[in-house]
This record gives C-alpha cells, sequence and structure tokens, in this order.
C-alpha cells in the first residue's frame, strides 16, 4: 500500500446522483469524423465520478459505500457487484445513461454523456437520497467521509449538493468530513448556501467557472493556480484539491499551499482519472499522510489511472506516489477577487 501505512480504518462512502455505465471504445488511429472505423477494443463499466471513487477504494482494500439510484437489476448495478463493491441503491423503475467514451492511440478522449434519467416524481422531494446518504446504512459509525461527486440528473433541484451536505452535518456533525467533486450550477449553488465543505476537488475550467480566471494559465503557473484556490476558502471551503491533467495538481489548505508535477506516462484514457486522483487523496488522509504525502499519492493515483485503457481504474498498491515530487508553495498573496463568471452547467 502505497499511501502510508494502509487505508486504514474509516469508511469513505460516496455519492453519485447520475452514475452511468461507461462505454470505452479504443481506435487504432485518429478519431475521423464522418468515417467507418473499426474499434481494438470495447469495455464497459460502472462509471459516474463517486462509483469510480467507490472502484479505487475497494481495489485498494479500503472501505466503501457507493450510494446511487439504480435498479437492482441494472447493468451498472450489477456490474458494481460483480466487482465486490458495497452498494445503497434507491430504485427508479427506469434505466440509467450510457456514457461513451473514444480512445485514441495518443491519449485523446472523447467523451459523449448522456443526461441521465430525470427522477422528477421518483424521488420524494430528495427525501429518499438524503435518508440513505445520512443514514446508519451507509454513512454507519466507521464513516469518515461522505463524497457528493458528478452531475445532477434531471428532475433534482439545483441546492441538492446543498441539502446533502446540510443533512450529513446535522446527523453526524464533524465527525464525518465531507468532499466533493461537482461543477457548474449545483457546485455554484452549494458554494453560496454557506455550508461548510471539508475538501473540493475541481479542475482548472471548474474552478474558473467560480471564480474567473484562465484555466490555461492555473495550469501553466501554480502559484496563480493556488492563488485563485484559495478564494474558495473564503466560502466555506477547508482544503482545495486543484487538479490540473498533466500538470500535475495544487493543493491549498489552513496550513499552506503545494504544486506536484505529473510523472511522466504513456497515457492510453484520462477517463477515471480526477476520480483516481480524489481516491488516492482519500486515502492517504484515512492513513494519516500529511498534507504533501496526500498530494503526492493524488498525482500518482491519477497518472496511473490515465496509462489504464478504457475506464479502468488502479489499486494503491500500482501507483508510485514516491516519484512525484511536491514543492511548498509560498502562501498565495492576497489578490482582489476577479469578477465572477456566470455559472455554465457542466455535464459530467
Amino acid at each position: 500500500m502505497s499511501a502510508g501505512s494502509g487505508p486504514g480504518a474509516g469508511r469513505i462512502v460516496t455519492v453519485t446522483p447520475n452514475p452511468s455505465l461507461d462505454r470505452t471504445i479504443e481506435l487504432s488511429g485518429e478519431l475521423q469524423r464522418g468515417a467507418v472505423q473499426r474499434a481494438t477494443r470495447s469495455t464497459a463499466e460502472p462509471g459516474g465520478k463517486g462509483v469510480n471513487v467507490s472502484r479505487v477504494v475497494v481495489a485498494s482494500g479500503g472501505d466503501t459505500v457507493a450510494v446511487l439510484p439504480g435498479d437492482e437489476l441494472d447493468p451498472v448495478l450489477t456490474g458494481l457487484a460483480t466487482r465486490g463493491i458495497p452498494t445503497a441503491a434507491l430504485p427508479i423503475g427506469a434505466p440509467l445513461r450510457s456514457n461513451v467514451t473514444v480512445t485514441e492511440p495518443t491519449g485523446t478522449t472523447t467523451k459523449l454523456n448522456e443526461p441521465g434519467p430525470s427522477l422528477a416524481g421518483r424521488l420524494d422531494d430528495l427525501a429518499e437520497l438524503v435518508a440513505v446518504t445520512a443514514g446508519p446504512t451507509a454513512t454507519g459509525p466507521t464513516a469518515r467521509w461522505v463524497v457528493l461527486a458528478g452531475s445532477l440528473p434531471p428532475g433534482l433541484p439545483d441546492d441538492a449538493l446543498a441539502v446533502l451536505v446540510r443533512a450529513v452535518r446535522q446527523r453526524h456533525g464533524d465527525d464525518v468530513r465531507i468532499a466533493v467533486d461537482s461543477s457548474g450550477v449545483p457546485f455554484t449553488a452549494l458554494l453560496q448556501s454557506g455550508e461548510r465543505i471539508d475538501l473540493v476537488k475541481p479542475n482548472a475550467e471548474e474552478l474558473a467557472e467560480v471564480v474567473g480566471g484562465d484555466p490555461d494559465a492555473y495550469e501553466q503557473d501554480p502559484v496563480l493556480a493556488a492563488t485563485a484556490a484559495a478564494r474558495l476558502r473564503e466560502r466555506g471551503v477547508d482544503t482545495v484539491l486543484l487538479t490540473l491533467g498533466s500538470a500535475g495538481a495544487v493543493l491549498v489548505d489552513g496550513t499552506g499551499s503545494w504544486t506536484a508535477a505529473a510523472p511522466r506516462i504513456t497515457a492510453r484514457s484520462t477517463v477515471g482519472a480526477g476520480d483516481s486522483s480524489l481516491a488516492g487523496y482519500l486515502l492517504a488522509e484515512v492513513a494519516g499522510a500529511p498534507p504533501e504525502r496526500r498530494l503526492a499519492q493524488a498525482v500518482a493515483t491519477g497518472a496511473a489511472a490515465a496509462g489504464l485503457p478504457g475506464s479502468d481504474v488502479p489499486a494503491l498498491d500500482a501507483t508510485d506516489p514516491d516519484a512525484v515530487v511536491v514543492h511548498r508553495l509560498a502562501t498565495p498573496p492576497a489578490a482582489p477577487e476577479p469578477p465572477v463568471s456566470e455559472p455554465v452547467p457542466h455535464v459530467v
């Protein structure tokens, strides 16, 4: 186990309101629009941001429960059962969405994501999802983290993330930590709600959605990225794990900020790489690792995922955080808040 002494005690509960069956098609050459091409490989895996986090946790020997809508015989649920991933599912009487990813030998990834089934009239004003998320079946006495991840399906209100955070806080207080990996209107609504969040994991584009700025500049300048990430701490966020793809990641919390470059790899697919980074960070935190080690593990796990085909995810013992160089940054300088762009719905 690479994060330290192992996953440690502490369940990581993931909540994926809009899960999917992720189909990946690998091509032997560049994608040609309008042409007929033969695939070299095709796979189907249960997916969605939170689901992917749970997959990494299980592969690494950790404790997790994946909370999601879906019927018992839905391919997403049967796929999770086959892979030994514990679930707390809410039947909705409708098939879950399928997402299609096309990968090229260079690692270029094209994604086609369906919106997901409408939950209007299927879940009672979030009450069922809230009850399962904050209740003993999923969270229980051993939970350390609740991860709210991905997009919202049609039929859930824009403030659904805020409602879920509030419910977990009311039931568990500070005994359970909350991580969020989302974007667009639901994420903006959560930040505006004033609810306290222990960790958020945006990428450069998602960070720019809420604090403004240039995503490309964030990927090129870690100090600029850390300064922008620090602005989220003014909105009720304790820690920001900013993933920057091939540029690595930045971590900002109340004790400082760090940057880590991604190791050189041959990228095969970026599907699930950010989710794997989050899982690596959480497993390292559960194991008691300090911030710089958590960042190294996050970058190493994301890089390992990008080197795998399709939507495969790595176990921690297949990662090499020792190869990730972490630098502590000077405290991000105070800067005037840039104009906040209008939030743009972001399908994930």
